[in-house]
């Protein structure tokens, strides 16, 4: 082959992909990391109350800080350096576990408390108010608009490794003592801060701006006005918020399949395991055509496979089907993020991914909240079943209602007509 066809590289093409990959582990470190903590967290609330009911109050007690600071956060992250924000987010969840810990190893357990999981809890949410759109809109900056679906696919194939990874070995921590599990989250999050702090990338802040209903509304606006988008987020949040059984895993785990926490920890890992193996197929083949109809498609198994997991009384083909949910689930995110992320301007990404974040916040903490009382009241597997076909509902109702995502032929937007 001739030396003249071979690609070449500029300095500057070598430091974007440096930052990209160093954003790669902050991610993968920090993610692994909230995933232990949010197991210990589950594990532990259930072991002082054993209630339903305080296994969904944790996911609303994060859910709430999140939604009301979630538009400054996304003014703030549009303002200031984006990885400054994601490294100070990650050292106060490494506070976190280091109270949490504290709480533990207190001799005579006064800290080891219901209102102080839940008092964390609000810090957590809080924090991840801003994490979010700072830790989205950072790889856009990082890679060139042709490469984004393959690096959101090589993003979400580390993050959905540390899914896999932080529960399962804070699974297998829990041997040694809940105090144990709460040490590593805190050396994974120091580790991740560090490598935040150390994201480079041209930043020029924007001229001063100041905070009005404008502007904190301008991501909602941005969204509202362009219906693929708006119906790519909105049915995400009623998809997971009524298929989500991650708040009743240690209900399933302790009481219907009859396994400790070691077999919660898989449980939570389960659906990361689809979601890797999706996630790197689509980084080698991404989704090219059809990409409207395949995320209905997508979110439409889903909700089948959630129905599938309530019903069942076997571990192993519990697991499967949280497997195949997870894989299902990932062709949602990639398409979902890419396009959100391709249609936003720069100077909107803060505001745009800080809307995308209530979304997703909703249907994950209050999907928590919500299916810790639809158990209350039906029972962990009435709960799953009937949130798993509600699932199915909303995918087909999406067709139906929007009608310009069903008929998305492409992630880019189709050139406006002249």
């Amino acid at each position: 082959m001739n030396a003249t066809a071979s690609p070449t590289y500029s300095f500057a093409d070598l430091r974007r992909q440096q930052a990209f990959m160093r954003l790669w582990a902050a991610r993968l470190t920090g993610t692994a990391a909230q995933q232990m903590l949010m197991v210990a967290v589950g594990w532990h609330m259930y072991e002082l109350t054993g209630s339903a009911w305080d296994l969904g109050l944790v996911g609303l007690y994060q859910f709430a800080p999140a939604l009301l600071l979630a538009l400054y956060a996304g003014h703030v992250v549009d303002r200031h350096h984006r990885g400054r924000i994601l490294a100070a987010c990650l050292a106060v969840q490494g506070l976190v576990a280091l109270v949490l810990l504290a709480a533990v190893m207190w001799p005579a357990g006064a800290a080891d408390s219901r209102g102080l999981l839940l008092g964390l809890s609000l810090v957590l949410g809080a924090v991840r108010a801003f994490q979010m759109p700072a830790q989205q809109s950072l790889t856009p900056l990082l890679v060139p608009p042709a490469m984004l679906p393959r690096a959101m696919a090589f993003s979400s194939a580390g993050q959905q490794a540390a899914v896999i990874g932080g529960p399962a070995l804070g699974g297998l921590l829990f041997v040694a003592g809940m105090g144990v599990v709460y040490g590593a989250s805190l050396l994974l999050f120091a580790l991740a801060c560090v490598l935040a702090l150390l994201l480079r990338y041209a930043h020029t802040p924007p001229a001063r701006e100041s905070v009005t209903a404008a502007t904190l509304l301008a991501g909602v606006r941005f969204i509202w006005q362009r219906k693929p988008v708006l119906g790519a987020v909105s049915l995400d949040l009623f998809a997971v918020l009524l298929g989500g059984a991650v708040a009743l895993l240690p209900i399933f785990a302790k009481d219907i399949l009859h396994t400790g926490a070691w077999g919660l920890g898989l449980l939570r890992s389960a659906p990361a395991a689809g979601a890797l193996l999706m996630s790197i197929w689509l980084t080698r083949t991404p989704i090219e055509r059809r990409v409207g109809r395949t995320l209905l498609l997508a979110v439409g198994v889903f909700g089948l496979c959630m129905v599938v997991f309530g019903l069942s009384t076997s571990f192993w083909l519990s697991l499967a089907a949280l497997a195949v949910s997870g894989a299902a689930d990932m062709v949602n995110v990639v398409i979902r993020q890419t396009l959100v992320q391709l249609e936003t301007p720069d100077a909107m990404r803060g505001r745009v991914s800080a809307v995308n974040g209530i979304f997703i916040g909703a249907s994950n903490q209050l999907g928590e909240f919500e299916s810790g009382a639809t158990a209350a009241l039906l029972g962990p597997v009435g709960s799953v079943v009937a949130g798993g076909m509600g699932t199915v509902a909303v995918a087909l109702a999406w067709f139906r209602l929007f009608p310009a995502l069903a008929q998305r032929d492409r992630l880019s937007a189709p050139p406006a007509p002249r």
